[in-house]
C-alpha cells in the first residue's frame, strides 16, 4: 500500500492528505497558488475551507509563514479556487 503525504493546514493547523489541501507558494518575491502541488519554492498549505482562509486573512498567517506582506488578492485566489471544486 503507498504512503499518502500528510500536510498540515496553517489556519486549524490539522494533518491532511495533502491532496484535500491548497499549496500557496512563495519563489523569491512572487507569491502565487500552486494549483499543481509542485512548483518550486517555499510552501505553505491550507484546508479547502473558507473559515481556514477568513481566519489565516484574519490573523496575516501567511505573513508570518513566508516573512512578508502577503497581498489580498492572493486570498482572493484562494476563495475563487474552493468555489472551483
Amino acid at each position: 500500500m503507498k504512503n499518502v503525504p500528510q500536510r498540515m493546514c496553517i489556519a486549524c493547523r490539522q494533518m491532511k492528505n495533502k491532496a484535500e489541501l491548497i499549496r500557496i507558494v512563495k519563489n523569491g518575491e512572487a507569491i502565487s497558488v500552486d494549483r499543481t502541488g509542485k512548483a518550486a519554492g517555499r510552501g505553505a498549505y491550507i484546508c479547502c475551507d473558507k473559515e481556514c482562509i477568513e481566519k489565516a486573512a484574519k490573523q496575516k498567517i501567511l505573513n508570518r509563514a513566508f516573512k512578508c506582506e502577503v497581498p489580498r488578492e492572493i486570498y482572493l485566489k484562494l476563495e475563487e479556487h474552493i468555489n472551483e471544486r
